[in-house]
């Protein structure tokens, strides 16, 4: 599978010439069920396709969390119960290698007027999804508390949990840390964003053999647990959203969240005092390296393969406008839109500033959807201090050996 995604690449020059694009949707006939992740800049351009529905157009949204597992099932079915699947780098590859989604160059060529050549993801040759937004996990800080102990925001883990210590000694805080480490996907990720900031392979070069049992596997465990002692009681329930409730109600000092709920922890439905000690970082390094220690990731739609070309057509402009230059200049602080004419403002730091430091891709290999998988799985144990790393480590590559061997990755 070979991959062409310039979005990622313009980020650290994510400030593009102003342009215009129709106000009026132009579509004359079509159903489009869009299916999404649930957080507030997918909720913005859900909102902005509704707005082509007509007396001949019908526009539904399904925006869940719960996505990722919906989304295979819901669209093998013929026709599919959805047009739409809004993706990120990760949840395209299941949808690509069972040909769940359908080319969009024919559409682009028609309706993609007001698209960015940087927003196009081609893969083999053909658009096969369009790009709206980057994000990210990067560090939020109390600055006020970092204050108070004297310390400048942390660089490297070691930085954060002496931070942490610092605030805790203090009397503070007594559990100044947050991270998504709910068991599940959410915990996956996090492993995934450390690994990468070691600079390690998670698969030996050319294979699809795991390789991650090794010291860089093992930094990554410990720091997550040294990271668990600086959490809340019931850091095992610290989701995305739940991790932005607990920053908001003033628990937690410092903590790696996604770039598209920065808006959110410093916009007017904040607590005030919060939003206005919150600042944003690159996420730190961790051990011997020099990279923020966090996956760059894109946002866009894709277009269902088992539905009409009618509803093919009406789905696609709908989401074109959905993600027009008009609607992100309304919504700036939503996220970090990869659309013409976006100016990135404050809530929009902590990515540039990962992509400015070097931080890596999340890996676009077919392999990599049940790495995470068994990560999700295997690791919650671990997590919940209930088994050592080499024990999670083995359990890991056990699981992942059996799907791997199962989808005919691995002989």
């Amino acid at each position: 599978m070979k991959l062409t995604m310039k979005a990622a690449l313009m980020l650290g020059a994510v400030v593009v010439g102003a342009g215009s694009a129709s106000a009026e949707c132009g579509i004359e006939a079509g159903s489009v069920r869009i299916l999404s992740n649930d957080f507030a800049a997918v909720n913005v351009v859900n909102a902005a396709a509704a707005e082509c529905a007509s007396d001949t157009v019908t526009v539904t949204s399904n925006a869940t969390t719960e996505h990722k597992n919906i989304q295979g099932p819901a669209l093998s079915v013929n026709p599919a119960e959805y047009t739409v699947a809004v993706v990120a780098s990760n949840s395209i590859v299941p949808l690509l290698n069972d040909g769940l989604i359908r080319p969009l160059d024919d559409l682009v060529a028609q309706y993609g007027a007001s698209l960015l050549p940087s927003q196009l993801i081609s893969i083999d040759g053909q658009v096969m999804a369009v790009a709206f937004m980057a994000n990210g996990q990067h560090l939020f800080v109390r600055k006020d508390i970092l204050d108070q102990v004297g310390l400048p925001v942390p660089t490297t883990y070691a930085e954060v949990l002496a931070a942490a210590e610092a605030i805790r000694a203090a009397g503070i805080m007594e559990n100044p840390l947050g991270a998504t480490v709910k068991p599940g996907w959410d915990l996956a990720a996090e492993f995934v964003n450390l690994y990468l900031g070691t600079g390690g392979d998670f698969f030996v070069p050319g294979t699809a053999e795991l390789a991650i049992d090794n010291d860089n596997g093992r930094l990554v465990l410990q720091t997550m647990r040294d990271m668990t002692g600086y959490m809340g009681p019931d850091y095992l329930t610290y989701d995305a959203t739940t991790l932005n409730q607990v920053w908001d109600a003033g628990q937690v000092a410092i903590m790696n969240q996604w770039g598209s709920l920065a808006g959110a922890a410093i916009g007017p439905d904040a607590a005030p005092e919060v939003a206005a000690n919150t600042v944003f970082a690159a996420t730190p390094s961790i051990g011997e390296g020099t990279i923020p220690a966090a996956a760059l990731w894109w946002d866009g739609f894709t277009v269902a393969t088992n539905i009409s070309d009618e509803d093919a057509a009406a789905s696609f402009q709908a989401m074109v406008h959905g993600i027009s230059p008009e609607v992100i200049a309304a919504n700036p602080t939503a996220a970090t839109w990869l659309v013409e004419g976006f100016e990135p403002g404050p809530a929009q730091v902590g990515v540039i500033a990962n992509v400015q430091g070097g931080a890596r891709a999340y890996p676009m290999l077919p392999q990599m959807g049940l790495l995470h998988t068994a990560l999700s799985t295997e690791l919650a144990d671990f997590i919940a201090g209930n088994e050592d790393a080499e024990q999670a480590l083995a359990d890991v590559k056990a699981a992942y050996d059996t799907a791997a061997r199962s989808a005919g990755f691995l002989e």
